[in-house]
């Protein structure tokens, strides 16, 4: 039986535990898009607290991509020249660094949260992409411009290029963010995508996107380090045409067999009307653990996993491969070494030769 401080090996590249950073914007860069001291100390801290798996925020395959001004990006060998020293020390901890590539499409051009949120209008802001040019509706949208087949292709390349400086920055794992209302999300559900072309339409259309971001990373990924998919298991939305998780199910399944190693099973983020379940502790797991039970894929589950107990269930009861741990990083950088102290493993646990005194 699996338990959270059991080795997962995915392709040729072994996790030494199942705890995963999850990716969580920084807004520290600006205004060129690359990594600072502060990702430096932020994903490192996290490598020398035992992660098996330190992600990084979602990085922007292209300027025009980003959430913020102050977003990471990925987009130049400049990116991956700044972010090689931290693979390099996060790699020297033990943990296995790993980048989440991403497009916000629509929910581009936005100020930080600790500037408000808002859109950025003006000379600081820049025109949102989305699969219409039906804008995200803040109180004052901005103008949003539907891609055509060739600015489809531009991103489809994007992604491609973007993969391929990740791996010259030294990840060992790609993420395809394809969730949160971003870019991917926004084509393949029916709340945000009314194409009637080859990429809208029936599900087969709409998910024809993030099918083709996938297969263009996995691509030039080399072959035996992994790729993973984070997707909206569902759009929250019971009243609508929405997305849902017998969709993800499906999509999961087609991620697949195009060489995807681990689903990330996430949710909502579409619309602002989505209508939230009570989001107690583990409320996102059991739509993991559908995933996971219907396809032979492995699975990640994320969403107020908080304590080294609960993450242990997930992985001890078979729910899931890993366990994501968003905000409890953020408290508490040494999460991973912490839970094996409580679980009493701590012969398991990868502990800096400077701090061991401490544990």
């Amino acid at each position: 039986m699996s338990d959270l401080f059991t080795p997962l090996t995915l392709r040729g590249t072994e996790i030494p535990n199942r705890v995963m950073v999850s990716p969580m914007c920084q807004y520290s860069c600006r205004p060129d898009g690359l990594a600072t001291d502060w990702h430096l100390v932020h994903l490192g801290s996290r490598a020398v607290g035992g992660a098996g798996i330190v992600m990084s925020e979602a990085a922007a395959v292209e300027p025009r991509g980003r959430i913020s001004p102050n977003d990471l990006g990925i987009w130049s060998r400049a990116h991956a020249d700044a972010l090689a020293p931290i693979t390099g020390f996060v790699r020297s901890q033990g943990s296995v660094p790993a980048i989440q590539l991403a497009h916000a499409g629509r929910k581009a051009s936005t100020y930080p949260p600790a500037d408000g949120y808002g859109p950025v209008h003006g000379d600081d802001g820049w025109t949102p992409l989305g699969p219409t040019d039906e804008p995200w509706p803040h109180d004052e949208p901005l103008a949003t411009e539907a891609l055509d087949q060739a600015g489809i292709e531009g991103v489809i390349d994007a992604f491609r290029e973007a993969a391929e400086f990740a791996h010259a920055a030294g990840f060992e794992i790609a993420e395809v963010h394809g969730a949160h209302g971003y870019l991917l999300h926004e084509f393949y559900s029916p709340v945000t995508n009314a194409r009637e072309d080859d990429y809208g339409g029936d599900f087969d259309g709409r998910t024809r996107l993030v099918r083709e971001v996938t297969a263009a990373v996995r691509e030039v990924w080399p072959d035996e380090k992994p790729v993973f998919v984070r997707l909206s298991a569902t759009d929250w939305l019971p009243d609508r045409d929405a997305w849902t998780i017998d969709d993800t199910v499906r999509l999961a399944g087609d991620l697949a067999e195009v060489g995807v190693d681990l689903i990330d099973v996430s949710a909502g983020g579409i619309h602002p009307d989505q209508q939230l379940p009570d989001t107690g502790s583990h409320y996102q797991t059991p739509l993991a653990e559908a995933v996971r039970e219907a396809n032979d894929v492995a699975v990640g589950a994320v969403g107020k996993i908080t304590t080294p107990e609960g993450a242990d269930e997930v992985i001890r009861n078979g729910r899931a491969d890993l366990a994501i741990v968003g905000r409890e990083h953020l408290r508490d950088p040494y999460f991973a070494l912490h839970a094996a102290d409580a679980l009493d493993r701590m012969d398991d646990a990868h502990v800096p030769v400077q701090y061991r005194r401490g544990f």
